[in-house]
């Protein structure tokens, strides 16, 4: 998953855990970040995910919207890009990865391994007897 992080803007500070695509971006109440800084748009921009080229932005048209203080309309985002919106800064960065809990698997493994343990024992055992 990807985050975001206010950097500027009435939301600084702020930090969301993107979790669905398309992430829309605005100042209209139905966007996933509502923004209502001076210069975004009721429907500003959104980011999706493209199989084949990653994180992509998409600004609506005629939407001022920068990466890395490069005007865009269309681009492909990297972990760290700061993303212009208005008066908004936002960088976009890929969130700590969650690990699952094993505690089953974990179990599992050391009690194969306590039962091959105990047969070769056995075994040895019964050749020697």
């Amino acid at each position: 998953m990807i985050q975001l992080n206010v950097l500027l803007g009435r939301k600084a500070g702020s930090q969301m855990v993107v979790r669905h695509f398309p992430f829309r971006i605005g100042r209209a109440g139905g966007n996933d970040l509502q923004l209502d800084d001076d210069g975004i748009w009721d429907d500003h921009l959104r980011l999706e995910i493209n199989r084949n080229e990653g994180f992509m932005l998409a600004a609506a048209p005629n939407a001022l919207v920068a990466i890395n203080n490069q005007p865009v309309q269309s681009v492909q985002l990297h972990n760290g890009d700061i993303i212009t919106a208005g008066s908004v800064k936002i960088q976009f960065w890929l969130a700590a990865a969650s690990q699952r809990r094993l505690l089953f698997r974990e179990f599992s493994v050391w009690a194969l391994i306590a039962i091959i343990t105990a047969l070769q024992i056995a075994l040895i055992y019964m050749l020697t007897h």
